[in-house]
């Protein structure tokens, strides 16, 4: 029989357990205690003025294009190598996103393409945190300081990593951070905005409570707004997420070493490259398969790797690919080839705290053999 061992998982104990039950002993479900105390530990933790609570990564990057005014035709440059969302937060507010390819090493936006994308529309940038390292922040803020663009940072999978000593997410003028299961902390789904600005605070904490003004009554609403609130069952799984904050993430820095130690000398498989000035929060473990791959080859490992009992899985497909991105937007294949190599050849394999130093020996032992 073979030895099972899950793709991804989340950190909990007893203590996420209790809270939560706590919560559904009072009458205060939703827009409680725990939500302050979740927000609270928020801006305590990275810094900053104003933290927002709502119900994905997703809602977030929609709130904060909403409250730093994205209209429609506007354009924004972001990378189509991530996670979907990141993209179809500009389009749901009628704006453009306008993709430049990335770095064949370390798979961010690459910076030095930006300036040829800017067009008379471009009005922001959205560099995305991928598998918690980060982009070359410093260049990217510089070109949105010489072309007047707006940054919003997607820190959605690096929470706790920073570039030059600054902490992923207060790059821009706001942030988004996203708690699905297996990000590094979990509410089960959930989503955070920081900011320093005021206005985005306001604009982000009405729209997300349908547009209610904050100064005035229940049934007063200010704005258009969306049903985007976070309740306090999971705000209290993510105060005691947050309170054992470092000890999960060394914990997944561990399990990356197992991994690094294992496959450093392994020339059939590349890692992501993580630049000197980033300190990593380790959201996936994913590996790019050499050049002398095809994409069917890859397809065929994910399979045999399934069959083995390791959860395993391509990561990610290029967003510029997609059908509706196609059919909308006129994107083909071969508009943006490094992200296209890179996406046909990755594998995320097994990666959470409940891998044992045995767990990641069997997995890269089952890989060799199929390699």
């Amino acid at each position: 029989m073979n030895r099972e061992i899950n793709l991804s998982g989340p950190d909990l104990t007893e203590a996420e357990i209790e809270a939560v039950v706590a919560v559904l002993r009072t009458p205060r479900l939703s827009l409680g205690p725990k939500l302050a105390e979740f927000e609270q530990m928020f801006t305590e933790r990275i810094a900053v003025e104003h933290a927002i609570a709502c119900n994905s990564g997703t809602s977030a990057l929609h709130l904060c294009w909403c409250a730093l005014g994205l209209a429609a035709g506007d354009e924004v440059i972001t990378t189509p190598f991530s996670f979907i969302a990141s993209s179809n937060s500009v389009m749901f507010c009628g704006g453009r996103p306008v993709f430049v390819d990335v770095d064949p090493l370390t798979w961010q936006l690459d910076a030095t393409r930006i300036e040829a994308a800017i067009t008379p529309r471009t009005r922001a940038i959205l560099p995305v945190d991928i598998f918690g390292s980060l982009p070359d922040m410093d260049a990217i803020l510089e070109i949105a300081r010489r072309h007047d663009l707006r940054v919003l940072e997607d820190s959605c999978e690096a929470l706790g990593a920073s570039y030059k000593g600054r902490l992923a997410g207060t790059f821009g003028e706001a942030g988004a951070f996203g708690f699905y299961p297996n990000k590094q902390i979990t509410t089960g789904e959930g989503g955070m905005i920081v900011t320093d600005d005021d206005e985005i605070a306001c604009v982000a904490r009405s729209m997300r409570n349908q547009g209610r003004d904050p100064e005035a009554g229940w049934l007063a609403h200010a704005r258009l707004g969306y049903n985007y609130r976070l309740s306090d069952v999971n705000c209290a799984i993510g105060v005691e997420q947050m309170r054992r904050l470092d000890e999960i993430l060394a914990k997944r820095t561990r399990v990356a070493q197992w991994y690094r130690e294992r496959l450093a000398e392994e020339r059939r498989v590349a890692m992501q490259s993580i630049p000197a000035e980033v300190a990593i929060s380790w959201f996936v473990m994913v590996v790019r398969l050499s050049d002398d791959y095809k994409p069917a080859d890859r397809d065929d490992l994910l399979g045999k790797l399934t069959e083995r009992g390791i959860g395993c899985s391509n990561y990610f497909s290029p967003i510029h690919l997609q059908p509706f991105y196609q059919e909308c937007l006129g994107y083909r294949e071969g508009d943006y080839p490094v992200t296209e190599a890179l996406a046909a050849r990755t594998i995320a394999l097994p990666f959470h705290n409940g891998l044992s130093e045995a767990d990641v020996e069997h997995v890269v032992t089952v890989l060799r053999e199929l390699l």
